[in-house]
């Protein structure tokens, strides 16, 4: 609908701008007008304004005149209908793909909110994306939007509005990625996060050291700092780089790369009876390797020995490739990141 009222708008605009020179070229030749006085009797005449023509015209030039204006009164009139159905065309369009975008939003559950599009922003969404998580970006700079709105659900404005928040329907949120580049702005989105949602789980980011407490405080469960990351990074790739670089292998995305899983014991215990990791037999199962135990408290357990005992509410990390990360999912009926 839009491409069509386009093109119509460039026939309108064609239009006009062919009678406009139709005009120009005919009183300068017709009636020996100069350049300027010949443009400015054919804008005069196209806009029926009245005022006196420039020199007294002739039989032929009053021919050529009444000519031009009743092909002005046309052109204008379809050139007038055309940039009034543009206009409002687009903003019935705006406001139906906004609407479209909130029915989309209210219908999500237990999604992930990240606050602002740039670098780190667009980082996390094209992971969530790859692990077909449901977001929803916020952003405020309508050019940002425009660009990737048929890519990803935005809600438009500023998430450190209390409404904006509660439009990308942050009470019905699991998680929240704050990924502002200013502190100061991380802070009070942090603080209005938590008033609404005291059972989110809140990721901000970090510039400074000093911030890092404080966004705490505020209530994040997590503070990551990109620029310290990323130096240690680049500082261990010196020291070990073929360690670093098989590491960096486990979180990439691909057909033949390794990845790694986290899975919820109630998700084996649902489909079959087991007191430890012995009893699960992934290995044989799925051909993944379980490499790490998470205690209900939190605590971490690196390659745990096998008859270590499975408590309610622990997780496993596992390594696989992607097809017995996809096998692990299927025998087990687990909602997992990898599907085919």
């Amino acid at each position: 609908m839009i491409k069509l009222s386009r093109s119509k708008l460039y026939l309108a605009l064609s239009l006009t701008l062919a009678v406009v020179l139709f005009g120009t070229v005919g009183y300068r030749y017709i009636s020996d007008y100069s350049w300027i006085d010949a443009l400015y009797m054919t804008i005069i005449t196209m806009a029926t304004v009245g005022f006196k023509e420039v020199q007294p015209l002739d039989d032929t030039a009053k021919i050529f005149t009444v000519f031009l204006i009743v092909a002005s009164v046309f052109i204008l009139g379809f050139a007038i209908s055309v940039l009034t159905e543009y206009i409002l065309g687009r903003n019935s369009m705006q406001l139906l793909k906004k609407k479209r975008v909130k029915n989309k939003i209210k219908t999500l559950s237990n999604h992930v909110i990240v606050c602002g599009f740039g670098r780190n922003g667009m980082q996390a969404a094209e992971r969530l994306k790859a692990y077909k998580r449901p977001f929803v970006i916020i952003e405020r700079d309508k050019d940002i939007i425009e660009r990737y709105e048929h890519e990803v659900l935005f809600v438009e404005g500023d998430a450190n509005d209390d409404e904006v928040l509660k439009e990308a329907a942050i009470d019905h949120a699991q998680y929240l990625i704050v990924a502002l580049p200013d502190d100061a702005a991380n802070l009070f989105v942090v603080l209005s996060a938590r008033q609404l949602n005291a059972k989110l789980f809140i990721i901000s980011r970090a510039s400074l050291v000093t911030s890092q407490k404080k966004l705490q405080l505020a209530g994040a469960n997590k503070v990551i700092m990109p620029d310290k990351i990323g130096g240690d990074h680049m500082a261990s790739l010196v020291v070990m780089p073929d360690l670093i670089t098989f590491m960096d292998k486990l979180s990439t995305e691909g057909e033949h790369t390794t990845n790694l899983e986290e899975v919820a014991i109630e998700d084996f215990l649902d489909q079959m009876e087991c007191n430890s990791l012995r009893d699960l037999d992934l290995r044989r199962k799925t051909g993944c390797t379980i490499i790490g135990y998470i205690a209900p408290d939190g605590d971490y357990i690196i390659n745990p020995e096998a008859d270590m005992q499975l408590e309610p509410k622990s997780k496993v990390i596992v390594l696989g490739r992607p097809e017995q990360i996809r096998k692990l999912n299927e025998m087990f009926h687990i909602d997992g990141n990898l599907t085919s």
